[in-house]
Parts: structure tokens; C-alpha cells; sequence
């Protein structure tokens, strides 16, 4: 899988080594060949239930874009970003990143949440 950074000004891995100490949003924008959109949701799949399973994690949601768009967003909620970069940074989470399609492009970023809904 490729990995391309969402803002020139500071790219993912600053992002996952700052001192933000709050929760964060990820917003990863994955773009796949329509051919391998069921191996990449299998990946997913397999990953959001690994990293589900570690401390820090929150939640995850993956979106679709519609119209038979091979566009997917995930969004998952993380303790801090250290949290994230830990459990992404594992072995086993490694391991994992074969079994994405060579068609996949990943384009993550953090967020915090500035104001919500009433």
C-alpha cells in the first residue's frame, strides 16, 4: 500500500509524535482498484479488529463514497495520538500491511475536534 500525507505542513508521522495530549481523531482516505475492493475491506477488516483491541482505541467507522465509488474513509477516534502510533507501530499491525493490494493509496491525518454538533 502507498502512503501519501494530506497536508504539506506537517506529514502523519510529525502528526503521530506530537505532544497532543487529547483525544484525535484519524480521517484516512483510501483510494483501490474497483478489482480489489473486497481484499482491501478484508484487510481492513482484519485491522480494525487488531487495533480495536488496544489501549487508546475509541472507535472506527469506514464510509464508502457512493455511486459505485472506490473511494473509502475511515474514521477512528483514538486516546492520543501516541496511542495510535503505538498500536500502529506494532508488529503484528506491520505484519498486516501485505495483505492490502498494491492498488491501495492510504492518505491519513489527525484531527481534534473543535466544536460539536448541539
Amino acid at each position: 500500500m502507498e502512503f501519501r500525507n494530506a497536508d504539506a505542513t506537517v506529514t502523519y508521522a510529525e502528526q503521530l509524535h506530537t505532544s497532543h495530549d487529547g483525544p484525535v481523531v484519524l480521517m484516512n482516505q483510501f483510494n483501490v482498484d474497483a478489482a480489489d475492493v473486497d481484499t482491501f475491506l478484508a484487510a481492513w477488516r482484519e485491522d480494525a479488529e487488531f487495533l480495536s483491541q488496544q489501549p487508546g482505541f475509541i472507535s472506527t467507522q469506514m464510509h464508502r463514497g457512493i455511486g459505485g465509488s472506490t473511494t473509502f474513509v475511515n474514521r477512528a477516534v483514538w486516546a492520543t495520538p501516541s496511542a495510535l502510533a503505538t498500536a500502529t507501530q506494532s508488529p503484528q499491525f506491520r505484519a498486516g500491511m501485505s495483505r492490502y493490494p498494491s492498488s491501495a493509496v492510504a492518505t491519513p491525518h489527525l484531527y481534534e475536534t473543535l466544536e460539536r454538533e448541539a
